[in-house]
């Protein structure tokens, strides 16, 4: 009898080979891309990366969870298309005889080599690609170390156990299917959803409620902190905003085609309208999961892709010069050049050349603004505000700040200031703590630091005062009344060096440095009064932590990015698949009745052309309504070339629009065949 249930098992995958084939090879990739996130966060050679393992562990470490849930939504997705397809032949099972107990043998067997098959294939290809894989990611990631050949136990077993778990419940799904339906509705399972779908306007309403909320926080979130509280949110929305439209507004587009008589009496027309509505409750679940894959696939690399392209630019954000040092004082400095000499000779005797220089004052903290009068947050400003009433503020000299940006400043006398806001300064005086100013100039923000302060809510503000004794009253004035325990108040000296040189020999005096403002801190030489530490940080020292975490992003955003184009093109094939065969005998009804092939296809081609490309129409919608809010999340990274994201936006679109028409021409050719009958 078991002999038997194998000869069916396999004859049952043998005849519907041309769904199995593409499960079957989906789940093998599915395995084969789990493994070997895993296997890349388990090799042992990362431990030779330092600190930057722990970064690229992290990155990893996300993309395992993405990837295991993903393929795991998926192939119980793709099993609920083989089991509509097959009910018919399940159901003419159970009229011949075989008990439910018996076919439940059946499809346990066909179960248990679909897992068997994906596994060992999955996992091969796992194994003899994971070295390539790690190859790529250590060179996107400037990574010298040498790569081992390496078979992950941990990733093995793991991944065993999630597609095991996985088919599994899909075993259980395609059980209860089975135990829940009698042989008759097996039997004419294809009807099933046939009935004129109602138009639900509550639905609709819902849809449009939540997507009209994401669209509009995405529109007006203008700072990269709302941007990390909210994205996830309006995330949310958009996707129930997306399948609520696409399962009830589509429904009620296809019923105001029909009202107009003029469009709907036309032979292609007719059929496809009509043919669609009936049709239109489980095809918009298919539509709305491909507009959010497509998204997704935009969304991931268009955004990764930017940021490994921009990696310079974000450098060059993070570290105005190659060499930065902050000096810290408790009060203001009697030799302002102190650290800065300790600097200077180093680099001169490390045989280094000076090429660029940057010095400035400066006392900074945060303010609560409330119009004219800004109460530092460590001061007396409470808990009775706003994010919203936030901002970052810097008082300098003026000599300083010309210094620093170029920019004309009038003379200031006493009690006067001037003001350059990212967010101009409407008033004309300011008041912080008990020191009243009148603003006798208002400034231009400097461009070259505009960006990188939006990402605060109300921007950032230079307070110019007239010079140092001016910086030094309103630092002793706000420090006597300083209440906030866990942050310290300090004066600045931020020194900014460029130096000729190769990478390696500016490593080396980045090194050097270090080292002689160490010693020199240890010394008995004499520093100025309030004097705290300083601190250096280098360009080029820096730059490999970009480059393993701008790359490990990069790396994953590829990665997934690979997965979810993978997903979006299976689903667009199954649904073509499914929906061509239940549409096969309504066409040869057509025909029978008088339609033409060259109707047929103009039918399936007004079909295809009005539902087919629609979801890629509302992801490259929603992907224009995030572009702001996905800037300031780029922003906080440092990235804040708007120009690159744009065009990177731009490319991956068109990429991935191409990729798409090339799946409506493979798909609908395979739907007209079945339909048409054509060979």
């Amino acid at each position: 009898m078991s002999a038997l249930y194998r000869k069916l098992a396999a004859i049952n995958i043998k005849n519907n080979r041309q769904f199995y084939l593409p499960y079957l090879l989906t789940g093998s990739v599915s395995v084969a891309m789990f493994y070997l996130v895993m296997a890349m966060q388990d090799n042992p050679g990362l431990e030779s990366l330092g600190g930057g393992a722990q970064d690229i562990r992290m990155i990893l470490t996300f993309g395992v969870v993405v990837v295991g849930v993903f393929v795991s939504i998926f192939l119980f997705y793709t099993n609920s298309f083989l089991m509509k397809r097959r009910k018919k032949e399940l159901g003419i099972y159970n009229i011949l005889g075989m008990e439910k107990k018996h076919i439940t043998r059946v499809l346990f067997l066909e179960q248990l080599f679909t897992a068997a098959v994906t596994l060992a294939v999955g996992l091969a290809f796992g194994i003899v690609f994971n070295k390539l894989l790690e190859m790529i990611l250590y060179r996107l990631t400037r990574i010298g170390a040498n790569i081992p050949f390496y078979i992950s136990s941990t990733g093995c077993m793991n991944t065993v156990k999630l597609f095991l778990l996985i088919y599994t419940a899909t075993f259980l799904y395609n059980l209860m299917q089975i135990k829940l339906a009698n042989p008759i509705e097996l039997l004419h399972s294809k009807s099933i959803g046939e009935r004129e779908p109602k138009t639900k306007l509550l639905l609709t309403l819902l849809g449009l409620v939540t997507l009209g909320a994401g669209y509009y926080i995405a529109l007006t979130t203008t700072d990269a902190i709302s941007a990390l509280t909210w994205f996830f949110v309006a995330v949310l929305l958009v996707i129930i905003g997306t399948y609520c439209l696409f399962t009830a507004g589509s429904i009620a587009l296809l019923k105001l085609l029909r009202k107009n008589k003029g469009f709907y009496y036309q032979t292609r027309h007719f059929t496809t309208v009509s043919g669609m509505i009936y049709r239109m409750k489980q095809n918009a679940v298919g539509l709305a999961n491909i507009c959010i894959l497509s998204t997704m696939v935009l969304v991931t690399v268009s955004t990764t892709v930017c940021m490994y392209l921009g990696l310079e630019d974000s450098m060059r954000s993070a570290y105005p010069s190659e060499i930065n040092i902050n000096a810290y004082y408790t009060a203001l400095p009697e030799d302002r050049q102190e650290v800065a000499r300790v600097a200077e000779e180093t680099l001169k005797g490390s045989g280094r050349v000076i090429t660029g220089q940057r010095a400035y004052l400066n006392m900074g903290t945060t303010v609560v603004c409330r119009e004219d009068t800004w109460t530092p947050v460590g001061v007396g400003a409470g808990t009775n505000y706003s994010i919203n009433d936030v901002a970052l503020f810097m008082a300098i000299p003026r000599a300083d700040y010309v210094a620093l940006t170029g920019q004309e400043v009038e003379t200031l006398a006493d009690g006067e200031v001037a003001v350059a806001g990212t967010i101009p300064y409407e008033y004309d005086r300011v008041t912080i703590e008990d020191i009243e100013y009148e603003v006798k100039q208002h400034c231009e923000f400097p461009e070259d630091d505009a960006e990188g302060y939006m990402t605060m809510t109300q921007g950032m503000y230079y307070l110019i005062v007239p010079d140092e004794a001016a910086l030094g009253e309103l630092f002793a004035t706000i420090q006597k009344n300083w209440t906030n325990e866990r942050v310290d108040l300090y004066i600045n000296y931020n020194m900014g060096y460029d130096i000729d040189g190769n990478a390696e020999e500016k490593l080396a005096v980045e090194g050097r440095l270090h080292e002689a403002l160490l010693e020199w801190e240890k010394s008995g030489d004499e520093k100025s009064s309030g004097y705290q530490y300083s601190y250096m940080k280098g360009r080029e020292e820096n730059k490999q932590s970009f480059y393993t975490l701008y790359g490990g992003l990069f790396f994953l955003g590829m990665f997934l990015g690979t997965l979810f184009l993978m997903v979006t093109v299976l689903i667009i094939f199954y649904k073509q698949i499914s929906e061509g065969y239940e549409d096969k005998e309504r066409f040869a009804i057509m025909e029978k009745v008088g339609m033409s092939n060259a109707e047929v296809k103009a039918a399936i081609r007004s079909q295809v052309l009005l539902v087919f490309f629609l979801p890629l129409a509302a992801a490259v919608l929603h992907v224009c309504i995030a572009f702001p809010m996905i800037t300031e999340l780029l922003s906080a990274l440092n990235m804040m070339n708007v120009p690159l994201f744009m065009a990177c936006v731009a490319a991956t679109a068109v990429i991935f629009g191409v990729i798409y028409l090339a799946v409506f021409l493979i798909t609908s050719r395979s739907y007209y065949k079945i339909v048409g009958n054509q060979v």
